[in-house]
């Protein structure tokens, strides 16, 4: 996969988590006012944003703030090392979240795969197919997985010498 079709999923989907934002913030706020002034609140508010909104904020920008250096960071050891051990510690600090997204993608997936499989539903006002609501998260996890591993192949920007 190249650099530039990783660059537009990840935006795309970055896109997407935030406008899933801004519906979650209309939506609370319209449900604020129709209930200070109308004494009715808006009956989809809560399954939309517990079930869809939320999980896609929390999931489809990962790769692209991941990208930008947006991401918190706990530093517990040097940021760099001399030689062939700054590139297997740089290297470690990629393969060790890869596979930690991976299995968070691969159990997601298999969850969100069961939902649609089995016809999951929210019932409520609306019934909500559960499966779209549990597919953003692998879909997200998966898209950071890509991400690593493309970092982890780019040719390292070290010299050997020191």
């Amino acid at each position: 996969m190249t650099e530039s079709i990783l660059k537009k999923i990840e935006d795309t989907l970055h896109l997407a988590g935030c406008l899933g934002l801004v519906a979650v913030a209309v939506l609370i706020n319209a449900d604020i006012l129709l209930r200070l002034i109308a004494n009715r609140p808006v009956q989809i508010q809560f399954e939309l944003t517990e079930l869809y909104l939320m999980p896609a904020l929390a999931t489809l920008s990962l790769s692209r703030v991941y990208r930008d250096g947006g991401h918190l960071a706990l530093d517990f050891g040097p940021d760099s090392l001399p030689g062939i051990w700054g590139v297997i510690l740089e290297r470690t600090r990629l393969v060790l979240p890869a596979a930690f997204f991976a299995a968070i993608a691969l159990m997601s997936g298999k969850f969100a795969w069961g939902a649609f499989a089995h016809h999951e539903v929210e019932y409520g006002v609306i019934d909500w197919p559960l499966g779209w609501a549990y597919a953003v998260a692998p879909l997200g996890c998966g898209v950071l997985v890509l991400r690593l591993i493309h970092d982890l192949f780019r040719p390292a920007e070290r010299d050997f010498t020191h």
